[in-house]
C-alpha cells in the first residue's frame, strides 16, 4: 500500500465520518448547493471519484440510474457499499481504485455527469492531468461536470482548489454552466458539446414548436 493510501485507510479505521460529513451543517449545505447545481432532473450514468463512506453517493443514485463511485481507502468502500445495500438503491457500484492509474473498465463515453468533490486537490499537477485525459474520454456527449472543493489550506493539499477547476475547465468542448464561489469553497459546473443532430441533448424532449 503506497502512502498515500495509508494515509486514508488510517483515517478511515481511526473513525467513521472522519470529515463530519454528516454532522458538520457546512458539509450537509454545501453537498445540497452541489446537487442543486446539477440541471438536469435524472441522468443516466455518474461518476464519482473519492466517493468515501458514500453520503454524496446516495444522494446521487437518487436521481441517476446508475453510479460508478471510487475511492481508494477499502475502508471507505466497504462502509459505502454497505450503505448502499441498506439503501435497496439499484445500479450503484462502489469500487477500490486509485485514480488515475487504475481507471474503472468499461467506462470510456459512458459518463452523463462526473461530480469531482474534494478529490482534485489531492492530486500532483501531472496526475490530475492524466486524470482528466482519462476522464473526457470517459464522457458522452453532452455530459456535465461539478467541481467542488474547499478553499482552505490544509497539509495534505497537493493543488490550489482555483488551479483544480481551471483545469477542468480547460478540457476540450466544456461550456460554464454555472459557479458559486464562498470564502470556504468553490462550486463550478460545466456540460459538454451536445451531438448536432438527434445525439439525446435532452432539450430537444422540452422543445416548443
Amino acid at each position: 500500500m503506497d502512502t498515500v493510501a495509508a494515509h486514508f485507510e488510517r483515517l478511515y479505521r481511526s473513525r467513521e465520518d472522519p470529515w463530519g460529513l454528516r454532522a458538520h451543517w457546512y458539509e450537509r449545505r454545501k453537498r445540497e448547493l452541489l446537487l442543486a447545481t446539477l440541471s438536469r432532473d435524472r441522468y443516466a450514468h455518474a461518476f464519482e471519484p473519492g466517493c468515501g463512506e458514500g453520503d454524496l453517493t446516495l444522494r446521487l443514485a437518487q436521481r441517476c440510474d446508475r453510479v460508478c463511485a471510487v475511492d481508494l481507502s477499502h475502508t471507505a468502500i466497504l462502509r459505502c457499499q454497505a450503505r448502499i445495500a441498506a439503501s435497496g438503491l439499484p445500479g450503484v457500484r462502489a469500487l477500490k481504485r486509485d485514480l488515475p492509474a487504475r481507471w474503472p473498465a468499461r467506462t470510456e463515453r459512458g459518463f452523463d455527469l462526473a461530480v469531482i468533490s474534494e478529490f482534485g486537490y489531492y492530486l500532483r499537477r501531472e496526475d490530475l492531468s492524466r486524470f482528466l485525459d482519462a476522464l473526457a474520454r470517459s464522457l458522452r456527449p453532452g455530459a456535465e461536470v461539478v467541481a467542488c472543493h474547499w478553499r482552505g489550506d490544509f497539509s495534505d493539499r497537493l493543488l490550489a482548489t482555483d488551479a483544480v477547476h481551471e483545469a477542468i475547465g480547460r478540457l476540450p468542448g466544456l461550456r460554464p454552466l454555472a459557479s458559486h464561489r464562498e470564502t470556504e469553497f468553490r462550486l463550478d459546473s460545466w456540460r459538454g458539446e451536445a451531438p448536432q443532430e438527434g445525439g439525446g441533448d435532452d432539450r430537444n424532449l422540452h422543445s416548443r414548436p
